[in-house]
């Protein structure tokens, strides 16, 4: 992943479980060739990953692949 400098007009999503503050959550958007990820209480910074690895991740997540990490 590259970091990123904040980037204007860019549509941001929430998950729907953040909480009702909203401040401590990861938000992403989608671009035509990157997936753009970013914490909402650090917008200026922002991470990048092609959609191919960002989905591979996902699935990761998804079937608890990292639950283990240490």
């Amino acid at each position: 992943m590259k970091v990123l400098a904040m980037s204007t007009g860019i549509k941001w999503q929430k998950s729907s479980f953040s909480g009702a503050g909203g401040e401590q959550c990861v938000e992403i958007a989608a671009q035509v060739d990157v997936i753009l990820i970013r914490e909402s209480d650090e917008p200026g910074v922002t991470a990048r990953a092609s959609h191919a690895p960002f989905a591979a991740f996902l699935a990761g997540v998804k079937t608890g692949r990292f639950d283990s990490y240490q």
